[in-house]
């Protein structure tokens, strides 16, 4: 029996905009919100993939993603990685899971800029 190697799962940093829905758990009065996602995948296709699979589970409508990069490709570009967000990063690598860092409610014209 050969087993195909697995190839090596890495974690990107993805940022996504949702939009409203009944029951998605926002705040009164938000438009929508702004989320930091720390996803594990082989390929950041398949971390954003993932990452837009859970959201609807969680009953959240997910509008437009923003990859950021695996850790390595953060530090390279000058981004500074604290303790904590290593540790979450670290975290959905081992779990090979979408972990949720950050949510941002949006009120008004927020999304605008």
């Amino acid at each position: 029996m050969t087993d195909k190697p697995k190839k090596p799962h890495h974690v990107y940093t993805l940022v996504v905009q949702v939009g409203r829905k009944p029951d998605d758990g926002l705040p009164e009065g938000a438009t929508g919100a702004g989320l930091v996602c720390y996803a594990s995948g082989v390929d950041e296709a398949e971390a954003v993939r993932e990452t837009v699979a859970v959201l609807k589970q969680a009953g959240l409508a997910p509008l437009d993603v923003t990859g950021h990069g695996t850790a390595d490709e953060r530090r390279a570009a000058g981004h500074e990685i604290g303790t904590e967000e290593s540790a979450l990063m670290a975290r959905a690598l081992a779990e090979n899971a979408v972990i949720v860092a950050q949510i941002e409610a949006f009120y008004g014209d927020d999304q605008d800029g």
